[in-house]
């Protein structure tokens, strides 16, 4: 925590904020490529 806290001092809110939506909408891309990746098995059923 104290390291959350150093960075936040250092680098700034906005860019701690970023970084940690990117992070989020990398795992919800994930699902989504995996999704469309198995669609054309689906649609063969």
């Amino acid at each position: 925590m104290s390291e959350l806290v150093k960075m936040i001092s250092e680098v700034g809110f906005p860019i701690i904020v970023t970084l940690f939506l990117l992070y989020r909408i990398e795992a919800k891309l994930d699902v989504v490529v995996q999704s469309i990746q198995s669609l054309p098995e689906k649609l063969k059923e």
